[in-house]
């Protein structure tokens, strides 16, 4: 059913930019015929003893043909954009059913047991990761993690609160609280595997819709599980 979706919001996409082209080329040729026929009505009644100059003419013609030439290629890029854009589409769906990893701040606890990573934009004093529920309570913090920057570290939360006490299977979200030594933060990124359940397209791009219920572009994929 996606993979029907996809296509048929891809060729809507695509028609939209061919008639919003077609339509340029319409008033176009418009302005081509109120052109000559102004053209024809001045030489018609120009004066005989004091012709006009036609080189203001020509010169105005010449920028109507650069006008088309350049609406054309306009034309053509919108082509080519709606090609690739489906192309991308088609690449998108070939990872639906697959788990894949992207940068996002939703965890999914499955079992009693889920799993992210977290890289830090600069080296640490100290760094923790807080995790919450869906009313924003925090359930669990997990202090002692590494401070080194710019590395992708793995962490695994086994279900329990900080009291100890299992917690239900659901949707959470977890952020990084890191500091260096003065005190100043230090920001950071998560990341979380989730499975792509369909392609969508938002403005002619191809979109994962993803398990956490995110939708993401193709280019947030850290890796394909």
């Amino acid at each position: 059913m996606a993979v029907d979706t996809t296509t048929a919001t891809s060729s809507t996409a695509s028609t939209s930019s061919t008639s919003n082209a077609a339509s340029s080329l319409t008033a176009l040729g418009e302005d081509y015929t109120a052109f000559l026929q102004l053209l024809t009505a001045q030489i018609s009644n120009q004066d005989p003893l004091e012709p006009m100059d036609s080189t203001e003419f020509v010169s105005q013609l010449a920028q109507l043909s650069q006008v088309e030439q350049t609406v054309q290629t306009n034309s053509q890029l919108e082509t080519i954009s709606a090609s690739l854009s489906a192309a991308a589409a088609m690449s998108g769906v070939n990872l639906i059913g697959h788990n894949v990893t992207v940068e996002t701040a939703q965890l999914g606890l499955l079992d009693g047991t889920s799993s992210f990573s977290y890289s830090l934009d600069s080296s640490a004093a100290s760094a923790k990761a807080v995790i919450t529920d869906g009313t924003g309570k925090v359930v669990r913090t997990i202090s002692g993690l590494s401070t080194t920057g710019s590395t992708l570290t793995d962490v695994t939360w086994d279900g329990l609160d900080d009291s100890g006490q299992a917690v239900a299977d659901g949707a959470y979200n977890v952020s990084i609280v890191a500091a260096d030594s003065s005190g100043t933060a230090i920001g950071a990124s998560t990341y979380a595997g989730t499975s792509v359940q369909s392609v969508v397209m938002n403005d002619g791009s191809p979109l994962l819709q993803l398990g956490n219920g995110e939708a993401v572009a193709l280019s947030s994929v850290l890796a394909i599980n």
